[in-house]
């Protein structure tokens, strides 16, 4: 039987009319692996936690394609049968360079990315002083991605993102969005909502388009819920921050506790054999047990 893949399990979905897709923000696999144990039925890759992670480094245009694909790819792979929607930046060049970062992130097996209108040198969509380009090469953009995914034959969703609110107000976000409709783009993403009833026009004004909301919280966008995006119409909401802000805080308190006390003082129950339950362990004994191989007869759990 054909494999379906993520991209077709989203797109499917798109067409649902009372479909809602909330999808956690990750950026490394111990990230998505918790998110997917918790049971998300998609994920999203950011930018940002990309770029923290892999590079140690601020959400300024820094990683590659060859940076965000391998990790979208990695993510992709965890469990292939949830839908990865990856952030994309610019498409990292000219119509010859995002088809190509169309074609590389189908074959890695994601579902979803957004391309945005900021220049090459981007920044992170809620720091402000952002450089657009002009709403024709923006739509050069779109016009390749959706040219690559057609000659492909594949389902992967391309994502319009406007990054204009900020300098060119809302007229011209929204003229620059339905000229990314006409050209193809699958779903609209108005980066820096700065209001409840901007959200709520921006789905009226668009529809029937489906539309993502953006939650970032404490940054332009108020704080929404999922029901509440629901609520206002959206079809997809995403979290950028929801792994990589509690990482930060975590992480912090417990350098510091190791600094001064000598000891991380990590619970009880964060155990070794826990942690890797959680990436995948427990899979990958089962792989050696059904290929009939003996590496863990003895198990994987201290004796005490």
């Amino acid at each position: 039987m054909p494999i379906t893949t993520a991209a077709t399990t989203l797109r499917r979905a798109l067409e649902e009319p009372g479909s809602f897709i909330a999808a956690p923000g990750v950026y490394d696999g111990i990230s998505a692996r918790i998110a997917l144990s918790v049971g998300f039925d998609a994920l999203y890759m950011t930018g940002a936690g990309t770029a923290g992670s892999v590079h140690g480094q601020a959400d300024l245009g820094i990683c590659t394609l060859n940076d965000m694909r391998a990790n979208a790819e990695m993510l992709a792979n965890l469990d292939p049968t949830i839908p990865v929607i990856a952030d994309a930046d610019t498409g990292y060049g000219g119509p010859i360079m995002v088809a190509r970062t169309t074609e590389q992130y189908s074959r890695s097996g994601v579902a979803a990315f957004h391309i945005e209108d900021q220049v090459q040198t981007k920044r992170c969509g809620h720091l402000s002083g952002k450089i657009l380009v002009d709403k024709e090469t923006y739509l050069t953009r779109i016009r390749a991605a959706v040219q690559a995914r057609q000659r492909m034959g594949s389902d992967i969703v391309i994502i319009a993102r406007t990054d204009s609110l900020q300098t060119h107000g809302y007229e011209e976000s929204l003229a620059r969005l339905q000229a990314a409709r006409e050209a193809g783009a699958d779903v609209g993403f108005l980066e820096g909502i700065t209001s409840r009833e901007m959200a709520r026009q921006a789905v009226k004004d668009l529809a029937p388009w489906p539309l993502l909301l953006n939650m970032v919280e404490h940054g332009a966008t108020p704080s929404i819920s999922s029901a509440e995006a629901k609520e206002m119409g959206f079809r997809i909401i995403i979290f950028p921050c929801a792994a990589l802000g509690p990482a930060f805080t975590a992480i912090r308190e417990t350098m510091e506790k190791l600094k001064k006390d000598g000891l991380p003082g990590l619970s009880e129950d964060l155990t070794p054999q826990k942690m890797f339950r959680i990436c995948g362990l427990e899979e990958s004994m089962k792989v050696d047990a059904d290929a009939g191989g003996g590496a863990f007869d003895g198990g994987v759990d201290l004796k005490k």
